[in-house]
């Protein structure tokens, strides 16, 4: 009798376990995320979960036209964790069928963000009543107004009924893909693609707008902007400039195998060489590196060399360097990218290891540097896809820049 009590126990233990166990799985389809950008505002996006063929969930991100594809997501029990595909980016915290909840913690930025989603909703901003004004169009705009830290912007916006869809443009790089509605006389727009957690809010009219910018936890802006289709900002290629004395770019930083590179090595000599100045966690200059990547695979036949100088959050050499071959298996960068910083991304730093510069404005940054080894040009910041016509103008602009650059003859030899 008592052998069967405890088979009978064995068998309901199992029993419950397997029904644990279904209880742990995910809803598929539509979720809302909800990241606590401040005890007052919560910064939504979109995404979808399904399931692979070896049962793994994918998850995938949506700001506007932009598609994220998460495919690095651990469940153990009622616990979660959503690995981002590039950035140091991580979702974790617990669930149930169809909610989730916990943090968006980026360890080498030390910064942490409350996350919630729940299954089924679409809807990324309410809307209660229809649009007052239509805001597309472009727009003058100046954040951290009536500060020493004021900057400029172009607010490119596209609106249709309530929703909206484009980005602002500064001279550092554009805020990529913002999505959003306008109801009655409120904007609301929000993105968050695994490093920027952005949500831009303004009250407007048909011609201004006056807002708040949220990134993160950790900065809080106020914004300010007119119609002005005319607005442009500086020319990106008048910012930075090689210092008075100076009439060479160079460097000398490891590559992730540890070896010493600079612009003397024999691969660089008599060639057209492209420096980006860059970090993994910057998503502008992942649009960048995809861009280049993108670009020398179908152009096999130029003769340039690309080199990147990596400028690293991490806290260590060894997680600078992790942090580099994981954004080059993902990219299908083939070029080295060395590790010229670690430990802060601080330009004032950065400037002091390329000395030559008058400043690091923005990362990203790109010299371009002829067959003789001489600066033709430096390129602040990246306009990139969601900058719609300003990205065509640059991709038409730089295709030529480099044709012009690779057919100049070279008075050094390559040997």
């Amino acid at each position: 009798m008592r052998r069967i009590c405890v088979l009978l126990a064995a068998v309901t233990l199992f029993i419950t376990s397997c029904k644990r166990g279904e209880d742990k799985k995910l809803a598929l389809g539509d979720w809302l995320g909800k990241m606590e950008v401040s005890d007052s505002q919560i910064l939504p996006f979109n995404f979808t979960l399904s399931r692979l063929e070896d049962g793994n969930y994918l998850m995938k991100i949506y700001n506007a036209e932009e598609e994220i594809t998460v495919d690095e997501i651990s469940i153990d029990g009622d616990s979660i964790h959503i690995r981002m595909p590039i950035f140091d980016g991580l979702l974790t915290g617990t669930f149930t069928e169809n909610r989730m909840q916990g943090n968006f913690v980026e360890e080498s930025k030390e910064r942490t963000v409350p996350f919630t989603a729940v299954h089924g909703d679409k809807d990324r901003f309410p809307v209660n009543e229809d649009a007052a004004v239509n805001i597309s169009g472009i727009w003058e705009t100046y954040f951290k107004v009536n500060t020493e830290g004021e900057y400029p912007a172009k607010g490119i916006f596209m609106q249709n009924g309530n929703d909206v869809k484009g980005t602002f443009r500064t001279k550092t790089g554009d805020y990529r893909y913002l999505e959003g509605v306008v109801t009655g006389d409120s904007l609301k727009l929000s993105a968050f693609d695994g490093s920027h957690v952005f949500l831009f809010m303004a009250q407007v009219t048909d011609s201004t707008l006056d807002g708040t910018f949220y990134s993160g936890r950790h900065s809080v802006e106020e914004f300010l902007a007119a119609r002005n289709e005319a607005f442009e900002l500086p020319d990106a290629d008048s910012l930075t400039y090689l210092r008075d004395g100076y009439d060479r770019f160079d460097f000398s930083f490891p590559d992730t195998s540890g070896k010493m590179v600079s612009l003397s090595d024999p691969q660089f000599r008599g060639k057209t060489v492209l420096v980006q100045i860059m970090g993994t966690w910057c998503p502008n200059c992942l649009d960048e590196t995809r861009f280049y990547v993108d670009f020398l695979e179908k152009n096999p036949d130029l003769e340039v060399e690309l080199v990147a100088l990596a400028f690293e959050y991490a806290k260590t050499e060894e997680k600078a360097f992790e942090a580099i071959n994981r954004l080059k298996d993902r990219t299908g960068a083939d070029y080295p990218i060395l590790l010229a910083q670690y430990g802060t991304s601080n330009k004032q730093k950065a400037n002091e290891k390329l000395p030559m510069l008058n400043h690091i404005l923005s990362y990203p940054t790109t010299i371009y540097i002829d067959k003789n080894g001489d600066v033709k040009k430096i390129h602040t910041g990246f306009n990139g896809p969601a900058t719609g016509e300003k990205y065509e103008q640059f991709k038409k602009q730089f295709a030529e820049t480099i044709e012009k650059l690779t057919q100049e003859e070279s008075g050094i030899s390559a040997d």
